[in-house]
């Protein structure tokens, strides 16, 4: 039975649920247990799953939020070029902002149930993982392991793991190499609400603060809750997951 989050938890104030997989990562040990079982079955298969992101606490969200706000961190559009920030109004930089990162308290990061992954086999020791839509593609390094993903998702033995920014539905863009361990964090997304949120903002130096506050419920429902249909029904029956 797993221990409900909390809500310092679910918005990243808090890691003490956290284990550690090595290299600094961190996951939610039911998440990480299912990582090492996925692991192994892509090892089977001639891949080395490894992990490029997961853990991400609320200050380092935080960080990333306001760098790219004060334009000391680029934000790119969909094309991979440069947003002039200057030139945009500040509800217009705020949603050029979440097209790709998260706004801070909501990351599915701070879960330990979400990571970045990609084929460590499939490139060189010292190769700088980008996390891009070329990287993934199927002439990608690492197009063949998503695609290896692809058919174990679909035939539900992917240990859980399933992308919940698979399709491009106006909000977060795609992002293949996101998985979410869904038995955990379908429930996790479920609690966030903007009550919950403006309590995690209490006392936090939050860049463009005023505009997220006017447009929250909206903002919350194109980028941070994800149709339930990004993972089997199974994974969705109600569940006590926060204290």
């Amino acid at each position: 039975m797993t221990a409900p989050l909390s809500s310092a938890q679910l918005t990243g104030k808090d890691g003490s649920q956290l284990v550690e997989l090595g290299e600094g990562a961190q996951l939610h040990p039911q998440a990480a247990a299912a990582f090492r079982r996925l692991q192994a079955a892509a090892a089977e298969a001639g891949f080395q799953l490894a992990i490029a992101s997961a853990h991400r606490s609320f200050a380092r969200q935080c960080a990333i939020w306001n760098a790219k706000a004060s334009g000391r961190r680029p934000v790119n559009d969909d094309a991979g070029e440069m947003v002039d920030l200057a030139a945009l109004s500040a509800p217009e930089q705020a949603h050029a902002i979440l097209r790709f990162s998260a706004l801070p308290g909501t990351s599915r990061h701070h879960w330990g149930t979400d990571l970045d992954v990609y084929d460590a086999a499939a490139v060189p020791a010292d190769y700088r993982v980008q996390l891009t839509p070329d990287e993934v593609a199927p002439a990608g390094p690492f197009g063949p392991l998503h695609a290896w993903l692809d058919a174990r998702m679909a035939a539900d033995r992917s240990e859980g793991f399933f992308r919940p920014y698979a399709q491009d539905r106006g909000g977060v863009a795609v992002e293949r190499w996101h998985l979410s361990y869904a038995p955990l964090s379908v429930h996790c997304e479920s609690m966030l609400d903007a009550a919950l949120l403006r309590a995690c903002w209490s006392g936090e130096e939050l860049l463009l603060r005023e505009v997220l506050e006017a447009e929250l419920p909206a903002l919350l429902a194109r980028y941070v809750h994800v149709p339930a249909d990004w993972c089997p029904a199974r994974y969705r029956r109600p569940r006590d997951f926060i204290r």
